[in-house]
């Protein structure tokens, strides 16, 4: 295809010749031929010949016009190719990130990439082991198009930088990009390495190709640092590393990893290190030392990019001077432990622009790259994502949202803040969801309850920072390290509760879960009663020490904590059963729900329980959705139930479907708080139309739950059959 534009000009030569020389017969010589006088007999032959000379010329023509044509076609098909083949190349990024802070601030730098990127992208992720376990379930449930990613667990490259001494608050993890050509499979040539505190101002397409501006030599393109650390002149006694130069910033990288690993890159780096180290103690910046290190021993391989590609903001850098405009700005550095805080002349720029991607939502990035249409077969690959299955659905069905809904797969950020906890045996989590209009019963959750928490949390991009602000400058959250705060992002009409109990129950790291909802308090000591009673009964016994008697011992047990509830915001709350059952006397308390729904919890037996002093069965009945403790490996939540209505009912037909033995306990107790409804209780109230669906959705989940159990279930209590509320 590179000679079709030399046979191109070579064929419109061709045809000008050609139509000269048939305008040079046909006019001239045709013409003077045709006046010839009748007399001239001896020109006929002539004029004969030169028509058939015309005629043949024309046709010559006509040719030499279709083939330049087709010329035409192949080259412009040639270059439409070439560009389509160019905006189809896959731009591979490499990331370190470890730990839950580094998770967060890689999500906002993914943001700007994919915000402006037109290419589809290969992600390399090296973490530890729990950002392993956050960012694989982010990306699987982002499911972005064209995006792939790979992990790589840094315990197996540890021992290969844990004998350098560093400085660096980013300890071990900071030297994990000395080692990516170790790291990343050998077929991978080129790469681009990114820190986390980055933000892209334009397409990552801009930067990938500056590598076709390598030389021979070039392995390696970085930016000139931007302040005077390696010029030794920020303090008295300063001795930063030999650097050249300024020296050169390790945020933005290109490594062509094919070079490298031809240059024998593990050798040199460590040879250079064990040699400055010798002098220098210990790293100050961590990798970035030691590729100084190298760079200035071996100059050639350095390629310097433009500073406009890492303008970097931290307290001792010179950035303003690299750019004049706005639009020069390509990739935004906040390489300072201080962030955002950090002093600069245009921070407040800059601090914008990094707010924009922080608050954006994150479900619009799920936009195709049409041009694109790539198929992989890498394990980090999407699967066929939940909008395949939603181009299923029949959009006039009545129930279209419940069914949407029901499909969606939500964006989950797992352990958005710090969690540090080791369960025991008979350790029992708190379980529940809630959305930002809830937020604040976190904390009086927290001083009532000492033991771990999972809470899932249902908010926008914008709702998550300002959930994030809330528990920092929390006198009482900030302290705790036993709380797993996992985010499932809005998307979609309906609050999909169901789903976020099970995200919230998948991550509880204790054996037995409290599946409870927000808006309740447990009684203070409720936590230790709690393990006490699954002592007690033995369920905290592995199973297979068991007895094999399902008399003597059930193999499945729910232990049922009692719901009350008060209609006053401001009310002493009982500490002990005593003092509840004297609010009840008084009329400050109530069983939940008693004047609405009292079927809900009437199984509980409330009589029965004022005077019970230790635990008792009762018999599951048709509406019973009681608040209960369980084995962490409980059957899931029905995710087609969302917003109010049968989403806890649905969940104890299903354990007295399994033959789950509902136990009472004595001394333990859940009290509601008023709040205003929700707006999922409003629609129930208010829609006919939603009130419809629910009551399809309840008759096909039962129509399950008898096929799953060859049961004989229903929704309603059978006629001439009542539920007593006592």
């Amino acid at each position: 295809m590179r000679s079709l534009p030399r046979r191109l000009g070579l064929s419109v030569v061709l045809c000008v010749s050609l139509l000269s020389l048939w305008k040079s017969f046909s006019v001239d010589r045709l013409v003077g031929a045709r006046r010839a006088t009748s007399a001239q007999q001896q020109q006929q032959e002539q004029i004969r010949q030169l028509e058939a000379r015309s005629q043949l010329l024309r046709r010559e023509l006509h040719e030499c016009y279709g083939q330049l044509l087709n010329l035409q076609r192949a080259n412009d098909s040639s270059q439409s190719s070439a560009a389509r083949a160019l905006k189809c190349q896959v731009i591979h990024v490499s990331i370190v990130s470890a730990g839950y802070k580094s998770t967060r601030s890689l999500v906002t730098l993914i943001k700007s990439v994919l915000f402006y990127r037109k290419n589809p992208l290969h992600l390399h992720l090296v973490t530890d082991s729990v950002a392993h376990n956050i960012l694989s379930i982010l990306f699987s449930t982002w499911e972005i198009p064209q995006v792939e990613y790979s992990f790589y667990l840094t315990d197996k490259l540890a021992k290969d930088v844990n004998w350098i001494p560093n400085k660096h608050y980013s300890g071990i993890y900071g030297l994990m990009k000395l080692v990516l050509t170790k790291a990343l499979p050998q077929s991978l040539a080129k790469t681009i390495v990114l820190d986390t505190d980055v933000t892209f101002a334009c397409d990552i397409a801009q930067l990938w190709r500056l590598f076709d501006s390598f030389g021979p030599k070039h392995a390696i393109a970085l930016v000139e640092n931007q302040s005077d650390w390696y010029l030794g002149k920020l303090w008295k006694h300063h001795k930063p590393w030999p650097a050249l130069g300024r020296g050169f910033n390790t945020g933005v990288i290109l490594l062509h990893l094919g070079k490298l690993r031809s240059l024998g890159w593990d050798d040199l780096w460590r040879h250079v290190a064990e040699r400055e180290l010798s002098s220098m103690y210990f790293t100050s910046l961590a990798d970035q030392d030691i590729f100084n290190a190298v760079i200035n021993s071996y100059p050639t391989m350095l390629l310097q990019l433009p500073c406009q590609w890492n303008v970097q903001l931290g307290d001792n850098t010179l950035s303003e001077f690299c750019y004049s405009e706005v639009e020069d700005l390509k990739v935004i550095h906040w390489n300072s432990p201080k962030k955002l805080r950090v002093k600069n002349k245009h921070v407040q720029y800059f601090r914008n622009m990094y707010l924009t991607f922080l608050e954006y939502d994150g479900n619009l990035l799920r936009r195709e790259l049409i041009s694109c249409n790539r198929s992989s077969t890498l394990e980090g690959v999407m699967a066929p994502s939940s909008r395949d299955q939603l181009q299923g659905l029949d959009e006039d069905d009545p129930c279209y949202e419940f069914r949407r809904g029901n499909i969606t797969r939500y964006r989950t950020h797992l352990y958005y803040m710090e969690f540090d906890y080791e369960s025991t045996q008979d350790d029992v989590t708190l379980v529940t969801q809630l959305s930002m209009d809830r937020l604040q019963m976190v904390e009086a959750l927290c001083k009532h309850w000492p033991g771990p928490i999972s809470l899932a949390l249902y908010l926008s991009d914008s709702e998550v920072q300002q959930f994030l602000a809330f528990t920092l400058n929390s006198e009482v959250l900030s302290k705790r390290r036993n709380i797993g705060y996992h985010i499932v992002y809005r998307d979609g009409p309906l609050y999909p509760v169901n789903q976020l109990r099970n995200v919230a129950l998948e991550q509880a790291r204790s054996p037995f879960v409290f599946l409870t909802d927000i808006d309740f308090l447990p009684v203070v000591g409720l936590y230790e009663t709690l393990r006490n009673y699954i002592r007690l009964l033995r369920m905290d016994t592995p199973r297979d020490q068991q007895m094999e008697s399902i008399q003597q011992q059930p193999p499945n047990r729910a232990l049922v904590v009692p719901a009350f509830e008060t209609h006053r915001y401001r009310v002493e709350f009982p500490h002990s059963k005593a003092e509840l059952l004297k609010m009840l006397d008084e009329g400050h308390v109530f069983t939940f729900r008693h004047d609405v729904w009292c079927a809900g919890h009437a199984a509980t037996d409330f009589a029965k329980w004022k005077t019970a002093t230790t635990p008792y069965e009762v018999g599951w009945q048709p509406h019973f959705e009681p608040y209960v403790v369980v084995r962490k490996d409980v059957i899931r939540f029905d995710t087609r139930f969302l917003g109010f209505g049968w989403n806890k009912v649905s969940h104890a037909m299903e354990l007295h479907a399994q033959g789950y033995v509902f136990t009472v306990l004595p001394n333990a107790f859940v009290v509601h708080l008023p709040h205003a409804p929700s707006l999922d209780i409003a629609r129930f109230r208010s829609s006919k139309k939603y009130r419809s669906c629910l009551k399809t959705l309840k008759n096909e989940f039962v129509a399950h739950i008898n096929r799953k159990y060859g049961k004989q279930l229903t929704a309603d209590p059978e006629p001439g059959q009542q539920i007593r509320c006592t």
